[in-house]
């Protein structure tokens, strides 16, 4: 893929909808997120026992993904300002673990029920055109969603794509969590901390409006950032653990830069991947390391899974939502869930209070099982 160049080719976000453990909309997860005030709780939406950790950061209630996903559409367009027409011919790149409806349908009635099918409908609920594309590749799942439509609107074949992704807690990937000792027994994350112990999940249903900066100026709307590169990249390590010395990682960011023709110092904020795991966060860093030499030790850094959770596929989309309203505030948030310094992650982490910002880019990191990473670089429009 060429370089994204100012102009026709430039990228935009025009619309986002956001719901968390916090509730719909991006402010009150940024204010969490500011007062690095997590949303664990013991989980009451299934049962828990027996399990080695009971909480996660859920919404109240009881939400129906296939219900809140239309809705969160719905309000990411809202903030576009998408007219019913231009909202019926934009396709729907959905980043989701499958139809929660799969396990419980008859046999002969599951071919409807696949991750593609159930994109397709989100898509018509949404009012989309109904031409959609489900992503299912883990934590990287909504992150490869964006790049893929950011090059597709770059290359001008496509005007605008809708891209979501939608996590509920479950009970079913809860215990696979619990059972492969991922989860933290704490009940907190604590990304790049010493005495981490491990990610706790979190809901996210999350859309953005990805559209050409040309479209957006015809109609004139006004973005809320442009998605200035994107890169992505493979470790083939280990089915599950990260490549200590985050080569791959390393070389996404890196890309990312490369294509939105920036050196490393015009960077003046990461949102990490940070799951809070021992080997992962360490992996993280040192690819940080790598991409941006010493100057890793001192630059703006946080992982606000420590508030929201790991939203598993649509956390990559949740994160790259935090990333922009920060940049748009002037304002970074927190990297919750601290104990103390580990030798190993010697970044500029942002601790105890939000740090004032005049920086244009920032980067979202996201890294999945199986060795995938992607890097997407945000600027301010």
């Amino acid at each position: 893929m060429g370089e994204v160049r100012r102009g026709e080719g430039e990228v935009v976000v025009t619309g986002v909808g956001v719901l968390s453990a916090f509730g719909v909309g991006v402010g009150a997860l940024m204010e969490a997120a500011y007062a690095g005030r997590s949303g664990f709780a013991p989980v009451r939406r299934f049962g828990v026992e027996g399990r080695r950790v009971r909480h996660a950061a859920v919404h109240p209630g009881s939400p129906v993904l296939a219900d809140e996903l239309p809705r969160i559409i719905g309000l990411a367009c809202d903030q576009a300002g998408l007219s019913a027409a231009q909202r019926g011919r934009a396709p729907l790149y959905l980043a989701v673990h499958g139809d929660p409806d799969l396990p419980r349908v008859p046999a002969h009635e599951r071919a409807a029920h696949g991750s593609d099918g159930f994109a397709r409908t989100v898509a018509r609920r949404g009012g989309l055109s109904g031409a959609a594309r489900a992503y299912t590749s883990a934590c990287v799942a909504s992150s490869t969603a964006v790049a893929d439509a950011a090059a597709l609107v770059a290359h001008g074949r496509a005007e605008r794509i809708v891209v979501a992704g939608g996590y509920l807690v479950d009970a079913d990937q809860f215990a696979v969590f619990d059972a492969g000792r991922a989860l933290a027994r704490d009940g907190r994350v604590r990304p790049f901390s010493a005495g981490r112990g491990g990610l706790l999940l979190g809901d996210a249903v999350v859309a953005a409006v990805v559209e050409s900066a040309a479209a957006a100026r015809e109609r004139r709307a006004e973005p809320l950032a442009r998605l200035a590169g994107w890169g992505r990249a493979g470790d083939a390590h280990h089915v599950c653990k990260p490549r200590p010395d985050g080569a791959g990682l390393a070389r996404a960011i890196g890309d990312a830069l490369r294509r939105a023709r920036l050196r490393p110092e015009r960077i003046g904020y990461v949102n990490a991947h940070g799951s809070g795991s021992p080997a992962g966060d360490t992996a993280e860093a040192a690819a940080l390391h790598r991409a941006f030499g010493e100057a890793a030790a001192d630059l703006p850094v946080s992982s606000t899974k420590s508030v929201h959770g790991q939203g598993l596929e649509a956390g990559a989309l949740l994160e790259l939502v935090v990333t922009i309203a920060a940049l748009r505030a002037g304002r970074l948030p927190v990297n919750a869930g601290w104990l103390g310094p580990d030798p190993d992650c010697r970044l500029g982490l942002v601790l105890d209070e939000p740090a004032p910002t005049t920086a244009a880019y920032g980067l979202s990191l996201t890294s999945a099982f199986g060795g995938a990473n992607t890097a997407l670089l945000v600027g301010t429009p």
